[in-house]
Parts: structure tokens; C-alpha cells; sequence
């Protein structure tokens, strides 16, 4: 490629992280300027058919319709829950565990989080624990900043192993059959055995990446958003931090080794809490001064409720259960809901296709779940149209960063489609990033994996884009392809923390539309820990083995 063709690769993340990042535009000035300029960019210089930007500019803005409806279901139920009093009553619950906050946000964000990821995925964790944690007295910006974070190693394997049953699965075939390529690197191994070994050697990989996460956490929280802006006091809790990250990670590698990837982020966060919590009930191992926001007086006042627990978490338990029993692959449900089906085929002519279905998507069941509240809690009417308001007006700049974000992404995955002899711009950009690191392509490897899921909005996604890029230069260099597409899973998961379209719907559900910028710039920290990190160590395994 010339150095004006890169450059055009480049314009998504370019522009975003200029405008997004540098100058602190709102998502809602800066998205649709990115569209602007990688549209006119893919025509001109990558000679992209008008008519194929225009159909990806459509398939983008139906693509975020889903998302749209994702956000207003989430911040329903949490306008819904308030009014209600709710969360206030299950604000007290979680004092009553511990009234430290690096506690209380390595609980809510990591394994009430890992474990919404388990049963839902689709970035319902962080619409669900940020607010939950915003409840609980944490200051916006460090709730969003602390979901987003621990929204990561969980989404390896996303709701019910989808990134690798979906995601690498497709990714490693060709017309319906496993490619040719991965059948002489599989050694005679079945596409199912293939996705096993690499889910086992992902969440391996990740015990020595993953479990320092919620240490992140609380290093983030102390000195960024403490009175004191302290490293030392976001340390001072590494032993908890680390017993929380291993007992997610353990019980995960073990039911991706022995079950196979449907299943290791859910059992993961379900053993983690039965572990956890009830040790942070009795202290261990928790330091013995407590961190507060503010002055202690003012962090304990209002925590009792006239509200039963029960009452408070049923909405909660209800979401949990309806998310888990529509995601498992052998009820009939999910079947039911998935045929349910608004299709968009052949957009303008051009061969892009997409589709909605509304029953099965997360936000359905929010909305659900939402008016079942209102009845539960005997929400009057007048506070009934006051609720759906708010929750409307919060989405109009939610709806416009969208709309700007999702075409974008969706030009630079079409552009493979073009008359300058080039194959679409990810690829593109991956190969040449291989030509030129050789045999220390571990060390890049979970950078293309993030690429893909901090442009596409799914880690799910990112697999199927570069599973069988990955295999290619494995082959090429001589490297294990099961590390290398380990490496690639891992990268997916960490490019989530930064996603533009995680960021936009965490935001605006905390209230925060216009701050992406400033919550990127906190998360990115943690996300090239995470791909730098995760590199070293499968460098270091391939050097061994």
C-alpha cells in the first residue's frame, strides 16, 4: 500500500481518536465528522462504489437501531427501579458486603459484571453496573470508567461462548467448510476441537493477564477519583484485587478445558461471587482502613430502606433469568425469538445484508422487565409517562454519535469492494502490520484482535474478521496457531474497553453523552496493558514450547 492508502485505513481511528480523544469533541459533533471524512476518503482514494459507502451507510444506521433500543430498555429500567426506590434500598445491600468502595466496585463491576456479560453480553454489563454503581454513590465518570474496564476479560467469551461458537467458528471457514488453511495448521483436529484447544489456551493465557484487572480497578479509582489521588491506596487492596481476579479466571479455565467455551464466563462469575462476597463480608483479605469518597458520616447516611431486599432485586433476578433462559442453545426459545426476523437483503443492489430481531435482543427484555415494574412497584401513571420521557430524551445523543459511528465502521469493513485492486481496509492494515514484525507477530497479534472490536462494537465480530487472517501468518512464520488465535480472542476482549460504541451507550445511560473522549481516555490505559501484556506472555509461551 502507498502512504496515502494507509492513511486512508487508518482514518477511522484516526479521526476518532483526533477528534474524540485530542480535541474532546461530544460523540455526537465527532462521529458524524468521522463518517465524513472516511466516506469521502473510501471514494476517492480507495475507490469504493458510491452505491457500496451508501448501502454500508444504511446497514450501519439499522445496525444501531438495535443498539439504540439496547440503551432505551437499560435506562428504563434504571429511571423505573429509582422512581421506585430500588436502588437505594439495593444501594444499602451492598454496603451492608463492605463499605469500602475499591470493594464495592470490584464486586458490582467485575463479577456482577462478568457474570451479566456470561448470560447476556451485547454491552448490557456495563448499562447495568454502571447505573448500579452511580446508585450506590460512585461519581459517573468512575462508574463508567470502572464497568468499562472490567468488561473485558469476561467478554473472551462474551454471552454463552458466542465470540468463539459464532465469531471464530465462521471466521475459520470457507464456504461453510473449515479453510483449508486451518485444516493443515489443525493437525487433524474437527473445527469443534480446533475452537475448544483455543478457548483453553485463551483463558490460560489470560490468568496471568486478566486476574491483575480488578487491580486496575482500584488503581484507577484511588488516584483518579479519590480525595487523595493515590496509587498507594488502590494497592493497599491487592490482595483482595487478586483473589477476585484468579477466582473468576480458575473456575473459567478450568470449564473452558474440561466443557468447552459455552460456558466459562458465566460458571466463572457465578463460583467468583460464591466466593467472594462472603469473604468480603468477614474482611478477608481486605485492608482494615476504609476508603471512602467523602466524609464518612455522609457515605453511610440513608442506607436503610423500608423496601425488602427481595423486592429491590426481583426486577434484577427476573432480567437475569429471562437473558439466561433466551440465550441457551438447546431450549427452543432462543430458536423462537431468533425466527423472528426483520431482514434488509441486498441493500441498493450491492449484496450487504443485515437484520433486526427485536424479541431476542437485550433490550426487549429490559423493556420487559421495565413494565413489569411498574407494576410490582404500583408506579403511578403520571410517573410512568415521566419515566419513558426521560428515557427518551436521554438517547438523542446517543442516537446521532451512532448514527455516525456505525456507518463509519461498517465503510471501512465493506471496503473490499472497490476498483483499486485492494482488499478491505482492516485486512489491509493487518497485513502490512505482519510483513513487517516477522516471527514477533505474538506481540501484535492481540492489537489486530483489539482493532476489530474497538471499530466493529463486538469482540464476536472481530473473530470473525481475523481468525483466519491470524492462521495465515502463523503459518507463514511458523507459530503456533492456537496461541496466535488465543492472543487474538484476548485482543478482541481488551479493544472492547475502548469501543466507541460501548462508550456511547455507557455514557449515556450514567447521563454523560458528550464525555467519551474523557472516559476513553482513562480506559485505554488498562486496554494496552491488556494487549501489551497478553502479547508478552504468548511470546514468552511460544519461546518455551
Amino acid at each position: 500500500m502507498t502512504i496515502l492508502t494507509t492513511l486512508t485505513a487508518l482514518t477511522p481511528i484516526l479521526a476518532i481518536f483526533l477528534l474524540l480523544v485530542l480535541l474532546r469533541l461530544p460523540a455526537s459533533k465527532a462521529m458524524p465528522l468521522s463518517l465524513l471524512i472516511t466516506a469521502i476518503l473510501a471514494l476517492l482514494v480507495w475507490k469504493v462504489p458510491l452505491l457500496q459507502i451508501s448501502a454500508s451507510v444504511l446497514e450501519g444506521l439499522i445496525i444501531s437501531l438495535s443498539i439504540l433500543w439496547i440503551l432505551f430498555g437499560a435506562i428504563l429500567l434504571l429511571n423505573t427501579l429509582t422512581v421506585a426506590g430500588a436502588m437505594e434500598r439495593i444501594r444499602a445491600m451492598f454496603f451492608s458486603i463492605s463499605p469500602d468502595r475499591r470493594v464495592q466496585a470490584i464486586i458490582v463491576a467485575w463479577l456482577f459484571g462478568a457474570f451479566i456479560e456470561g448470560a447476556a453480553g451485547f454491552g448490557t454489563p456495563a448499562a447495568i453496573t454502571a447505573p448500579l454503581m452511580v446508585a450506590l454513590g460512585f461519581p459517573p465518570l468512575a462508574a463508567v470508567v470502572l464497568a468499562l474496564t472490567a468488561n473485558s476479560s469476561p467478554v473472551t467469551f462474551g454471552a454463552l461462548g458466542t465470540t468463539f461458537q459464532i465469531g471464530m467458528t465462521r471466521g475459520l471457514q470457507q464456504g461453510g467448510e473449515m479453510a483449508s488453511l486451518v485444516a493443515e495448521a489443525a493437525s487433524g483436529l474437527s473445527l469443534p476441537e480446533v475452537i475448544h484447544a483455543v478457548a483453553a489456551q485463551a483463558v490460560q493465557i489470560d490468568l496471568f493477564v486478566g486476574t491483575f484487572i480488578p487491580l486496575l480497578q482500584v488503581l484507577l479509582l484511588t488516584r483518579f477519583f479519590g480525595r487523595n489521588k493515590s496509587w498507594r491506596e488502590g494497592l493497599a487492596m491487592w490482595k483482595f484485587a487478586l483473589f477476585a481476579g484468579i477466582s473468576f479466571l480458575l473456575p473459567a479455565y478450568l470449564v473452558a478445558l474440561f466443557l468447552g467455551p459455552e460456558f466459562p464466563t458465566l460458571i466463572g462469575a457465578l463460583v467468583a461471587m460464591l466466593i467472594v462476597i462472603p469473604a468480603a463480608r468477614k474482611g478477608f483479605p481486605i485492608p482494615k482502613n476504609v476508603w471512602y469518597f467523602e466524609d464518612v458520616k455522609e457515605e453511610e447516611q440513608a442506607l436503610t430502606h423500608p423496601m425488602s431486599l427481595q423486592q429491590a432485586w426481583l426486577p434484577y433476578i427476573i432480567l437475569t433469568i429471562l437473558l439466561v433462559l433466551t440465550r441457551l442453545p438447546f431450549l427452543p426459545l432462543k430458536t423462537f425469538l431468533q425466527g423472528i426476523s426483520i431482514r434488509f437483503d441486498n441493500l441498493l443492489g450491492t449484496g450487504i445484508s443485515t437484520s433486526l430481531e427485536p424479541l431476542y435482543l437485550p433490550g426487549t427484555i429490559f423493556v420487559i422487565v421495565a413494565l413489569f415494574s411498574f407494576w410490582f412497584f404500583h408506579i403511578q401513571s403520571q410517573n410512568r409517562r415521566q419515566v419513558v420521557s426521560q428515557s427518551l430524551q436521554r438517547l438523542i445523543g446517543s442516537a446521532i454519535a451512532l448514527g455516525g459511528a456505525l456507518p463509519m465502521v461498517r465503510i471501512f469493513i465493506n471496503s473490499g469492494i472497490n476498483s483499486a485492486g485492494l482488499e478491505s481496509m482492516p485486512i489491509e492494515l493487518a497485513r502490512q502490520a505482519s510483513d513487517l514484525v516477522g516471527s514477533y507477530w505474538p506481540l501484535i497479534a492481540p492489537l489486530i484482535g483489539s482493532l476489530g472490536s474497538f471499530l466493529a462494537g463486538s469482540a464476536t465480530f472481530s473473530n470473525m474478521m481475523f481468525s483466519l487472517f491470524q492462521v495465515s501468518v502463523a503459518s507463514q512464520v511458523n507459530l503456533s496457531p492456537f496461541i496466535i488465535l488465543a492472543l487474538q480472542a484476548l485482543g478482541a476482549n481488551a479493544g472492547n474497553m475502548i469501543c466507541v460504541l460501548n462508550v456511547v451507550a455507557a455514557a449515556s445511560v450514567v447521563g454523560l453523552s458528550g464525555k467519551e473522549g474523557s472516559i476513553i481516555r482513562f480506559t485505554l490505559l488498562p486496554m494496552l496493558y491488556y494487549i501489551l501484556w497478553a502479547g508478552v506472555v504468548g511470546f514468552l509461551l511460544i519461546q518455551l514450547f
